[in-house]
């Protein structure tokens, strides 16, 4: 569709960027903090740990100036299980609700909205120990602590999200880290875990109504439109089958409080079908969201079965938190030649970005807000202490019209948060696969002195968020 007259961005658009607690804070072991799964976990010798980050633990008032001199409108942030309950549950770490306590004033001070993320992989390694999301256990150990989160911010914080990225908790354990090696049946047990996090997830939707009347909270799984390979029938199937297993399966459950039927046969064939209670079930339909978050890079494309002359799996279909995959009886991950791609293999799809907003939407009538969207790339450091990132620039533009096109077509959007408000450690490439609008001034091994500088797309965006999204141009004095 063709239009001739945009509609503008509303004018109270939440303009933001996001982060998470493990990425960014830092002061993994100070202030009280217990270690969480992260802490715990093994990574490549040849990038960083998560040990110190981008230190905002320590700089979180000049990282908040910087916000504030970007423009923000919203400042999405993850607190840390473990810094407020070092053990999961039990004793408050009393240092721990102080941090967020100022940060929180902070953005207040600063007039940039809070958005909390409860929960973004970091769980508390205490119940790790016990068995994680497969021991029931932990849906009351996330409900005490959401809401003792919503006791001690909720008269400042208005928006919640609840989990992040679930679904590529589940479809990609592998990659995200959610299973002890040698786990037994791993995929039954993750399907096990996903219908806990929901009900953990619906508890604390309840919960959040009871407490915070004025307040809204709603998940915010990664969503991304599915193409068939080509238009013979079998591909679009295989597309259709990989829509529910991907997205309409967490969707369902969080609008719906039911499962989808076509991810539900698929896990029955599979043999990974949950133990799940008519009571569970009820908790589910009581547990409604208030808006839908999603994150948002790329679109997948699929076909019936392997390409022709195909002897094993191509990067496309390795695992990859962006990339498809393969499953050779429900979907294959196959090439979309009409696309291009970023430095690290994932395709670029502004275009996918509007009909994933408009597929939501669609289907679940509730307002939209993007979570994360960005551009992961070796940002280098030039004279001056400048970062000429005008690929960044380009990825957000291409994909903020194509917003603006969704908000015309008919989807209720109230906010744009794209990944990264500042650099940060990536899960799986480190500090050197860079998103922000701010360079932290460190590498893989050395910390250097974390300095902040600020690049080009800083720039950029800050004129995006005084024009309300009106001026894309990609030129901008810097």
């Amino acid at each position: 569709m063709k239009h001739q007259r945009l509609k503008p961005f509303p004018h109270d658009f939440l303009w933001g960027a996001s982060t998470s607690a493990y990425q960014v804070e830092g002061a993994w072991n100070e202030g009280g903090k217990g270690p969480s799964v992260i802490d715990k976990a093994t990574f490549s010798s040849n990038i960083t740990d998560f040990t110190v980050t981008s230190d905002h633990y320590h700089r979180f008032e000049q990282d908040v100036a910087l916000f504030a001199e970007l423009g923000l409108k919203t400042y999405r942030f993850s607190i840390a299980w473990s810094r407020l309950f070092p053990q999961g549950s039990g004793e408050l770490n009393a240092e721990g609700v102080a941090f967020y306590q100022q940060l929180i004033d902070e953005l207040r001070r600063q007039q940039i909205e809070p958005l909390v993320t409860l929960y973004h992989f970091d769980l508390p390694w205490a119940l790790q120990e016990q068995g994680g999301w497969s021991n029931p256990a932990t849906i009351d150990a996330f409900e005490h602590f959401a809401r003792t989160a919503f006791e001690l911010y909720g008269d400042r914080v208005n928006y919640w999200l609840t989990i992040n990225e679930q679904n590529m908790m589940i479809l990609k354990g592998d990659v995200i880290g959610t299973l002890p090696p040698g786990t037994a049946d791993p995929q039954k047990t993750l399907y096990q875990q996903n219908h806990h996090m929901m009900l953990a997830q619906a508890k604390v939707m309840i919960a959040c109504h009871q407490m915070l009347p004025q307040a809204k909270i709603g998940p915010a799984p990664n969503i991304s439109c599915v193409y068939p390979a080509t238009s013979r029938p079998e591909d679009v199937l295989a597309a259709n089958n990989f829509t529910a297993i991907r997205n309409w399966l967490y969707l369902d459950l969080a609008c719906f409080g039911r499962y989808n039927r076509v991810a539900w046969s698929f896990m029955a064939e599979k043999g990974y079908l949950p133990t799940i209670t008519e009571q569970e079930m009820a908790i589910l339909r009581q547990g409604k969201p208030d808006f839908i978050a999603f994150n948002y890079y790329a679109s997948a494309t699929v076909g019936a079965d392997l390409p022709q002359n195909s002897a094993e799996q191509t990067p496309e279909q390795r695992p990859d938190q962006q990339l498809a995959g393969i499953d050779k009886s429900v979907y294959v991950g196959t090439e979309n030649r009409w696309l291009q791609k970023n430095q690290f293999n994932w395709y670029i799809d502004p275009v996918g970005f509007r009909i994933t907003a408009r597929e939501i939407y669609d289907r679940y009538h509730l307002p939209l807000i993007v979570t994360e969207n960005g551009l992961g790339a070796f940002d280098e450091l030039a004279a001056g202490n400048k970062i000429y990132d005008d690929y960044r620039i380009d990825y957000l533009s291409a994909h903020i019209e194509q917003l603006q096109l969704a908000i015309t077509d008919g989807v209720e959007l109230f906010g744009y948060c794209p990944w990264s408000a500042i650099d940060l450690v990536s899960t799986h490439q480190g500090i050197r696969k860079r998103y922000g609008f701010i360079y932290v001034n460190r590498d893989e091994k050395d910390l250097k002195d974390l300095a902040r500088y600020k690049k080009k797309s800083f720039a950029w965006y800050q004129r995006v968020i005084q024009s309300n999204g009106q001026n894309l141009d990609n030129s901008v004095e810097y």
